[in-house]
């Protein structure tokens, strides 16, 4: 079966989530910049909000009980990079279990065990944006850790783009591509 977009759409953020915190080190990760959580308690808060929707309340199951200390509202906790990135893996691999199975009609209906009245489609939108969120605040951190921001412009343009494409440039006239 394939994915549902919103699942592609998760997917691809896990990865840049993960492209983004490749050059952190152990060290670096566990160092907080106030009012900013440390990189490797973001790792643990994300494994928490995966497990919660798509372990906890739409399987019935707990993958990593360790992640809850990552919760919302919970006392900062600061775990060691490796073991946070091996608690992510095994909370994402278990979610993917039940992302596999969405379709658009599982989106809109609620999860017995979920009393907030929110929809799966909800919270897959919720977490979607929260990787986003925390994207950018650990790429903060790096900055202030001396790494050096990501070079977007050239990595986009790496980005084949066939001729005669209609390529819209925030501060510039649309143009058309041209063979390169």
């Amino acid at each position: 079966m394939t994915p549902h977009p919103l699942v592609t759409q998760l997917r691809f953020t896990r990865s840049e989530w993960v492209r983004g915190l490749r050059p952190v080190t152990p060290e670096e990760a566990a160092r907080r910049f106030e009012p900013i959580n440390p990189i490797a308690w973001m790792i643990g808060h994300l494994a928490w909000q995966e497990q919660r929707y798509f372990v906890e309340l739409a399987q019935g199951t707990v993958a990593v009980p360790e992640v809850k200390q990552f919760g919302f509202g919970k006392t900062l906790t600061v775990p060691p990079l490796e073991e946070a990135w091996r608690w992510w893996r095994v909370v994402t691999s278990a979610a993917d279990a039940y992302l596999d199975t969405i379709t658009g009609a599982t989106l809109t209906r609620p999860w017995k065990r979920d009393r907030s009245g929110e929809t799966p489609g909800t919270r897959l939108h919720r977490t979607t944006y929260h990787y986003w969120f925390h994207l950018g605040e650990s790429q903060a951190v790096r900055q202030l850790l001396g790494h050096e921001a990501a070079d977007v412009r050239r990595r986009i343009r790496q980005i084949s783009v066939p001729s005669g494409t209609l390529i819209i440039h925030p501060f510039r006239k649309a143009r058309r591509s041209a063979l390169t």
